[in-house]
């Protein structure tokens, strides 16, 4: 409803605006250039977010001063806090890296963001940044055209600081005609009035454009011209410090607690800085003429002393939250708790990663582990094995010898409970992904969707096999008794291989240890097939108990097919080079079946 009335208002407003006065059809038009530049800048470091931006991120946080350095350096490069933000959230969400470094990288983006406001103050008013420009946005639209990701990424980013260029440009020269028409510094205010209402202006300015680099270089360009004063430039700069924190609020909508937490310090970290800032701006001020005399930048400078500024009481923000820092993460952790509930719930997903494809990739496969997890336990309980004598390192089949009590379970229950939510969050989120992101990870999002589908299909089928395995695993004969405990020890067995690769950091060695498993599954298998066509002419089992054992081997079948299926496009989704790579490595079905025809010839 309020974007209904507010678009539609600002529309209205922007055209008044046009028809009134060239000179704020200049300065309109310079903003939006400027956030259009930003968003192109966004868009080319996008291509550089795979692996080598985790393997940046994981060695640079490992120590708070190094999570602080890649906050500032960062945001430096990239000239975009929100970004940054939006990155770390996602990476936070996919548990790759922890809230305490999470909260540094916050702390130094904040830093990293100030020197926007000195580039603009020392360079960008100084020159005719035009000139620069327009060579920037040839040279992008040719990178644009080639067809390696690289060249395109940095053909964006050029095109992005081409548009930002211009959009200072426009602002400038908008702002200096503007001067001509209008004296807008008669609606100065002083005193605690003017601090608070222009506080609450750069504030309602940065959510309006989501970017608090173009409010800055708005009130950079004002001051310039003296459309704005000096004191009230000061209380912009420190609202628009606090709005951006939106941007991170947002982009915490979608994500999980520990996402949320993340954006929880942000507000509270430019929340403190610019409550600190608005209490001692005098004391903020006189440290600024210092610094200024000390640094050579002209009493009257006013556009570098407000760069200065920006930076100092930044910087006093990370001096003051710096040593609250654990308490802060204790706080969080006690304030923004996991709901409790019944059913178990995705843990890595957000929508803050899907704009990350690699990021994406390794929360939705972290998901599908959990996935696979809950479903180790429901089917070790459905076919009445427990998860520790499956991982343990006891003989399966001396385990099942020793008659113990049947576990029971309802599977259906079960199923709502421990992955229904789980598995409908990944497919839906494997949507999205596959929607937003290259054909580079086309094969990846593919594994995995298949990978969800066997899980819930393994479940399915043991679901089927319990009806008749919980009657003959303990009959009094003896023969439908051993081969129904034989389906469980398979069934166990293959549980107990498929745990121990599950962590494995080589998918590569886990693909060839799979075909390792097939071939024994698969001899074991025939042998088991021959034993019950022996029983069942031997008439040692009913005609009953024999139409049993041939529908529910079938079910073992699925169950064994679908684990082993869900593990194999699991560790392909995690392979440097694809599909292709995989289908070089692996054993073709044929040639499994073969080598296990032959080993059952030996024996």
């Amino acid at each position: 409803m309020l974007g209904r009335i507010f678009l539609p208002s600002l529309f209205v407003a922007l055209g008044y605006g046009f028809w009134a006065s060239t000179s704020f059809k200049d300065i309109s038009a310079g903003v939006a250039l400027f956030l259009f530049g930003m968003l192109c800048m966004e868009q080319g470091f996008k291509a550089y977010n795979g692996s080598a931006l985790q393997k940046i991120l994981s060695a640079s946080t490992d120590r708070l001063w190094k999570s602080l350095s890649f906050g500032i350096v960062a945001t430096t490069l990239m000239q975009s806090s929100s970004l940054v933000s939006v990155i770390t959230i996602s990476f936070l969400s996919a548990e790759l890296i922890g809230l305490r470094e999470g909260i540094g990288i916050i702390f130094g983006a904040n830093l990293g963001t100030t020197t926007g406001a000195w580039l603009i103050a020392g360079f960008g008013l100084k020159v005719k940044l035009s000139a620069y420009a327009l060579p920037m946005l040839v040279f992008g639209v040719m990178l644009l055209m080639q067809a390696s990701k690289r060249f395109k990424g940095a053909g964006w980013v050029l095109m992005g600081i081409g548009f930002l260029f211009l959009g200072i440009d426009y602002m400038k020269e908008g702002f200096s005609s503007f001067s001509e028409q209008i004296d807008l510094t008669k609606y100065a205010m002083t005193g605690i009035a003017g601090l608070l209402t222009f506080t609450l202006a750069g504030i309602v300015a940065t959510v309006v454009m989501q970017s608090s680099h173009a409010t800055l270089t708005l009130i950079i360009t004002a001051l310039a011209a003296g459309q704005i004063s000096y004191e009230n430039a000061l209380a912009l700069a420190i609202g628009a410090n606090v709005g951006t924190t939106v941007t991170a609020v947002l982009g915490a909508i979608g994500a999980n607690v520990a996402g949320k937490r993340l954006a929880a310090a942000h507000l509270i970290f430019n929340l403190t800085t610019g409550i600190v800032a608005l209490v001692f701006i005098q004391v903020l001020l006189a440290g600024v003429d210092y610094l200024a005399g000390a640094l050579g930048i002209a009493s009257d400078d006013h556009t570098l002393k407000l760069a200065l500024f920006h930076s100092l009481f930044n910087l006093l923000g990370i001096v003051l939250m710096l040593p609250l820092l654990d308490t802060l993460v204790r706080r969080l952790e006690h304030w923004l708790t996991e709901t409790r509930s019944m059913r178990d719930k995705p843990r890595y997903l957000s929508d803050a990663s899907l704009a990350l494809p690699q990021v994406a990739l390794q929360a939705v496969t972290k998901e599908t582990r959990h996935l696979f997890s809950n479903a180790f336990t429901l089917i070790a309980h459905g076919v009445s094995l427990r998860r520790a004598g499956i991982t343990g390192t006891e003989d399966l089949q001396q385990f099942i010898e020793r008659p113990g009590p049947v576990i029971e379970i309802d599977i259906d229950e079960q199923y709502d409970r421990m992955i229904k939510d789980i598995y409908s969050a990944n497919i839906e989120f494997l949507s999205r992904a596959q929607a937003q992101s290259t054909h580079e990870y086309s094969d990846a999002y593919n594994a995995l969707r298949l990978a969800n589908t066997d899980v819930v299909a393994a479940i399915k089928a043991v679901k089927h096999l319990r009806k008749n395995l919980l009657n003959y695993m303990q009959s009094s004969n003896p023969y439908i008794r051993r081969e129904y405990n034989a389906f469980r020890v398979r069934i166990g067995e293959v549980l107990r291989s498929l745990s121990a690769l599950r962590d494995s950091d080589d998918s590569v060695v886990a693909l060839l240890s799979l075909d390792r498993i097939r071939v024994e599954i698969l001899g074991n298998e025939n042998e088991a097939a021959k034993v019950a066509d022996s029983l069942i002419r031997e008439h040692a089992i009913t005609s009953q108990m024999a139409t049993s054992l041939i529908n529910d081997g079938a079910y073992v079948r699925e169950v064994i097919q679908r684990l082993l299926d869900m593990s194999e496009q699991l560790h392909r989704a995690g392979l440097p080079y694809g599909e292709a790579l995989q289908d070089e490595l692996a054993l073709r079905a044929e040639e499994i079946a073969n080598i296990a025809r032959h080993a059952g010839e030996v024996r």
